[in-house]
């Protein structure tokens, strides 16, 4: 019974302090499904990575929020519908209602048929950005919630690399645990330039961060592997 209480409790906090959130009431006001777009959004604007003509695939991409902020980028005016300059194409475990001009595939990006999918997708088309906000559901076991953390990021890495254009950038979402180093030492192993940020839509009391790698150490199809 103390044990359903005090989940009560948290339960009835956490959303107290969700519908007041100035991201949520932001999010909904502008139309994005979630308040996540604005990780994104700062990460953007503070970097400079996603521009009108750009080929940007999103990793984890349900609800759909990045995917949303990056079909506004890449619109003309800035527009939620309408005419699009440039190509996105979301993957995501959970299904995502449709975002207009984005293509979305459903299915698991660790399986292989799932990514082969997606470079069909691709069309033999070289891509500029790289968004990964992909997670694992959590155990509560740190060393085994750390090595399923690091493994979605070595894969949206080795993916980055094979595809990215020269000068491309990844950003994927980390958390400040026990494999967070060596991540970090990986990118730099891997990219020109490391950005590690925390976007001020990113909760204080969350562990979670973001890595930025901008312009990947290999040339497209010459066959290296992450380090």
């Amino acid at each position: 019974m103390k044990v359903k209480t005090k989940s009560k409790k948290v339960n009835k906090a956490w959303l107290n302090d969700h519908v007041n959130d100035p991201y949520v009431k932001l999010a909904a006001r502008e139309g994005y499904r979630a308040r996540a777009a604005y990780k994104l959004k700062e990460i953007d604007e503070t970097l400079g990575l996603i521009r009108p003509g750009h080929v940007v695939v999103d990793l984890g991409s349900t609800p759909g929020a990045w995917s949303q902020y990056v079909r506004r980028r890449l619109s003309p005016d800035g527009a939620a519908v309408g005419a699009l300059d440039g190509a996105i194409i979301a993957l995501d475990l959970l299904p995502m209602a449709p975002v207009e001009g984005v293509h979305f595939i459903q299915g698991d990006f660790r399986e292989t048929e799932v990514l082969q999918e997606l470079e069909k997708q691709l069309q033999g088309r070289a891509v500029d950005v790289v968004v990964s906000d992909m997670a694992p559901n959590l155990s509560g076991v740190e060393s085994a919630d750390a090595a399923r953390i690091a493994h979605l990021v070595e894969l949206a890495i080795d993916f980055a690399l094979h595809h990215l254009k020269p000068g491309g950038a990844l950003v994927t979402k980390v958390f400040h645990n026990s494999s967070y180093a060596d991540l970090v030492k990986l990118y730099k192993q891997n990219f020109a330039t490391v950005k590690p940020l925390k976007p001020k839509a990113s909760r204080d009391k969350s562990s979670e961060t973001f890595i930025v790698g901008i312009g990947p150490r290999k040339s497209i199809g010459d066959g290296s592997a992450v380090a």
